[in-house]
């Protein structure tokens, strides 16, 4: 994917191209890296998120807050949120972490969107780059939940089924993609008495799971309505 095909799925049109190049310069491939623009949108980021959040949960402690952010804001998220826009893609990454398949590793996923932030907002300024982080994030601010901080979705689901005296969901890797060094998890999750059936997909078992586990209480939310 080009730079420009990204471009046209951000919320976001930049005015300085090349801060988008930057942005998306992984430090193999050039000294001209995103590593500066990750510093920044990474305290942009942490702060747009602590101000929603402070907003959000009038009640709830520092401390609550804090792992909430810490929740939003961690690798895991980030690289799922990278991989929704095909970040990975556009990379520009040296001739090692191609070959490795770079593209897909959180940690270079999650560096690039922080990237990605500072980027716009050097280039539109802190408006431009809360409206952008807030259109990333409208999903999970309006569903997170004070209550069950640090719970993922696996431990979310699972106990909710144990609730109601329903079987642990079944998950099963139906098949994989991409080399055995560069391998794309896809994970089914079965609740067969609520006949509910989702797919994950990640680049490890884990991730999939996960997210096929969140889907699933996506599905179970849309049950009770």
């Amino acid at each position: 994917m080009t730079q420009q095909d990204l471009s046209k799925k951000l919320s976001y049109s930049f005015v300085n191209n090349g801060l988008l190049t930057q942005a998306l310069t992984h430090r193999s491939y050039s000294g001209q890296n995103n590593e500066r623009l990750e510093f920044l949108g990474d305290g942009a980021l942490n702060f747009i998120i602590a101000n929603q959040l402070f907003q959000r949960f009038p009640k709830s402690s520092e401390g609550d807050l804090s792992r909430l952010r810490a929740q939003l804001v961690k690798e895991v998220t980030l690289s799922e949120i990278a991989f929704t826009l095909n970040l990975g893609d556009a990379l520009r990454l040296g001739e090692g972490e191609l070959k490795s398949a770079g593209w897909r590793r959180p940690s270079i996923l999650a560096d690039a969107l922080e990237a990605l932030i500072g980027a716009i907002y050097l280039d539109g300024g802190f408006p431009a780059a809360e409206a952008f982080v807030l259109d990333l994030y409208t999903k999970k601010l309006e569903t997170i939940d004070p209550k069950l901080i640090d719970k993922d979705p696996k431990s979310l689901l699972q106990e909710f089924l144990q609730s109601k005296k329903i079987a642990v969901p079944e998950y099963t890797v139906t098949h994989t993609e991409g080399e055995a060094h560069a391998q794309m998890f896809i994970v089914e999750c079965l609740v067969q008495k609520l006949n509910i059936r989702t797919v994950g997909e990640g680049t490890s078992r884990r991730i999939a799971e996960q997210q096929a586990a969140q889907s699933a209480l996506a599905a179970l939310e849309s049950i009770k309505k």
